[in-house]
């Protein structure tokens, strides 16, 4: 296992590309989760997505029910109507956090590390932690959910 280098920057080309399938759960796919899960022990991290050790692929991480679990290409089946706002903060934005507001439970299915098609219900900060996972193979990023400027611009009456 080895401890991988974090891509870090609002503008970084990797992090803001759409991250590709994950078509089969080969020997490196396994090695790659084992060293993001090594990097983001490291970094005492809540998650970790591929695109943020430069792997442009629908792979991470994520804190659930105390263990972190491997999402092979993660999709929600169901959001819930009811959200929470909460500060939130990413390896690859040191130092920053944003407010974002993002549904209270969501129904998640992923394939496991065994190839495993899995379906599960995630509430209150499993759920969120998966949202801030999943935006990263989505190209979003924490900087995305901040006003736009010229929101607070106020037009003339």
């Amino acid at each position: 296992m080895a401890i991988l280098p974090i891509l870090t920057g609002a503008e970084n080309p990797i992090l803001r590309r759409k991250a590709s399938k994950v078509e089969k759960v080969t020997k490196e796919i396994k090695k790659l989760i084992a060293d993001m899960r090594e990097t983001v022990k490291d970094e005492d991290g809540a998650g970790i997505a591929a695109p943020q050790v430069g792997q442009s692929l629908r792979l991470c991480l994520a804190m659930i029910g105390g263990k972190m679990i491997a999402l092979i290409n993660p999709t929600f089946t169901w959001m819930s109507a009811e959200t929470s706002t909460d500060e939130e903060g990413c390896l690859s934005l040191p130092g920053i956090t944003v407010a974002v507001t993002r549904p209270v439970s969501l129904i998640l299915t992923y394939t496991d590390e065994k190839g495993t098609t899995q379906e599960r219900k995630l509430c209150d900060m499993d759920a969120r932690v998966v949202q801030h996972e999943m935006d990263h193979l989505e190209g979003r990023l924490l900087v995305d959910y901040l006003p736009s400027p010229l929101s607070s611009i106020r037009q003339p009456a």
